[in-house]
C-alpha cells in the first residue's frame, strides 16, 4: 500500500454489493469527486449464515461469484470476515466456508484477505489457502496497549485492528516503530459506549449465533437508548476518528490504514460514510444524487 495515502477498509462485501456496484464506477470514472490522498484498501464482509463469521450477524445475500467478479473488475482486495472466536476443530470442514476460501484465494490480480480471531482457523487457512493475507480482528478487544504491541509483532498479520479505545493514546502510538505503524488499522466510527465492559461478550454472542447455537441477543448495559447506530452520535464518541483527524493527525504520524464499520447498518448510512471519509465537500451532493437516483438500489 502507498504510505502517502490513507487506505480505507470498507464494510459490506456481500451485504452492500448493490451499493458498491453503483459507487465504484463513480470512484473510477470521476476521481476528481474524491480526495486524491485516499484509496480503497479493501472491502470486507461475509455472507449470511456463515459458520466462520463473527463481529456482526451477516445478512449478505449476494452470490459469491458476483462479488468476486466485481472486486476483480475494479482490482479491489476482498477481505472475508471470518472472526468467529468460538470455532472448534469440527467446524474447519465447513463446506461453504471452504468454498469461499477456494473462490477468493484465486480471484483476480488483487491480493485478498481474511479478518480473523481464532488461531485455530488461522493455522488452518494459512496451511490450506496460503494466498491470503490476514488481519487480526478487533473482536479480540485489544484494550491493553502492551498486548496490542505484541499482536503487531506477530508476523502472521499484515494488519491489526485494536479496540477503538486505543485510538487516542497518541503518546504510545507515536512511540511505535515505523514497521508497527504500517500494520495498525484503526476502527474509525465505532458507536459502542466508550466505557463498555461487555464488548467481548457481545462478540461471543454473535459467534454463537453464527454457529447456530440457540441464544438470545446480548443486551448491553452500556447501550444508551436502543435507537441503533447514529453517525452523528458516533462522531461524539471519544474514540471517533473523522476525516480531518486522518488528514491532520494520523497520516502525519505515519499511519495509513483505516477501517470503517457498518456491516449491520443500512446502505444509506454506509453511503454517508463514503461521503464523509472519501468525497470532497463540493461533490458530496452530486455523489449522493447519483447513488440515490439509481433505480436498482434499495437504500433503506
Amino acid at each position: 500500500m502507498n504510505q502517502n495515502k490513507a487506505c480505507y477498509h470498507l464494510p459490506g462485501l456481500f451485504e452492500f454489493y448493490d451499493l458498491y456496484k453503483a459507487f465504484l464506477p463513480l470512484f473510477r470514472e470521476h476521481r476528481e469527486y474524491f480526495y486524491d490522498w485516499c484509496e480503497i484498501g479493501s472491502i470486507y464482509g461475509a455472507p449470511a449464515d456463515c459458520l466462520w463469521g463473527g463481529g456482526r450477524v451477516g445478512f449478505g445475500e449476494e452470490q459469491p461469484e458476483h462479488v468476486a467478479a466485481l472486486m476483480n473488475e475494479y482490482g479491489i482486495s476482498a477481505s472475508l470476515t471470518f472472526s468467529n472466536s468460538l470455532l472448534r476443530e469440527e467446524h474447519l470442514a465447513d463446506r461453504r466456508c471452504n468454498e469461499l476460501c477456494e473462490l477468493f484465494s484465486h480471484n483476480g490480480t488483487a491480493e485478498n484477505g481474511i479478518i480473523i480471531c481464532s488461531d485455530l482457523l488461522l493455522d488452518y487457512i494459512r496451511t490450506k489457502y496460503p494466498a491470503f493475507y490476514f488481519v487480526s480482528s478487533t473482536t479480540k478487544v485489544l484494550t491493553d496497549f502492551g498486548q496490542f504491541r505484541k499482536e503487531l509483532d506477530r508476523e502472521e498479520f499484515r494488519y491489526v485492528v485494536p479496540d477503538f479505545r486505543l485510538n487516542k493514546q497518541f503518546d504510545s502510538l507515536q512511540a511505535l516503530s515505523e514497521k508497527r505503524k504500517r500494520k495498525v488499522e484503526f476502527l474509525c466510527n465505532e458507536c459502542c459506549a466508550f466505557g463498555c465492559t461487555e464488548r467481548r461478550k457481545c462478540y461471543e454472542n454473535v459467534s454463537r449465533k453464527s454457529l447456530g447455537e440457540t441464544c438470545g441477543d446480548h443486551i448491553c448495559p452500556a447501550a444508551q437508548d436502543g435507537r441503533g447506530y447514529r453517525f452523528s452520535e458516533a462522531m461524539n464518541n471519544p474514540g471517533f476518528i473523522g476525516v480531518e483527524d486522518i488528514q491532520n493527525v494520523y497520516m502525519p504520524m505515519g499511519f495509513s490504514q483505516f477501517k470503517i464499520e457498518g456491516r449491520s447498518l443500512g446502505s444509506a448510512v454506509v453511503l454517508e460514510f463514503l461521503l464523509h471519509y472519501m468525497t470532497k465537500p463540493d461533490y458530496q451532493l452530486r455523489v449522493r444524487e447519483e447513488i440515490y437516483l439509481d433505480s436498482s438500489l434499495d437504500l433503506f
